[in-house]
């Protein structure tokens, strides 16, 4: 029942945090750049909605192994991603 509840939570929260940047560039509410800030807000708080309330990743406590493997997946895939960016950008500026 609980982790019902807590699930019930979590997507009535993910809805919320969908439903307000979308209601926000369909009405026009706000100006173009508070727009593109209030998007990337909600994104960035959305992910952290699903880390907890779906994927069970907390911040203290047990979870806390959790959060370090996830912290070290996205290093390593920044790292990746962006010396493979780095490299193909370099190899176009010297075939230019």
């Amino acid at each position: 029942m609980q982790e019902m509840r807590k699930i019930l939570i979590g997507f009535g929260l993910a809805v919320l945090l969908t439903a307000l940047p979308f209601a926000a560039v369909v009405g026009h509410w706000v100006p173009r750049d508070a727009t593109l800030w209030l998007i990337a807000i909600a994104a960035v708080v959305q992910i952290l909605v699903h880390l907890h309330f779906f994927l069970g990743i907390g911040f203290t406590g047990p979870h806390r192994e959790r959060l370090s493997s996830l912290i070290f997946a996205c290093v390593l895939i920044f790292i990746m991603i962006g010396g493979t960016l780095w490299v193909m950008g370099n190899l176009y500026q010297r075939m230019m």
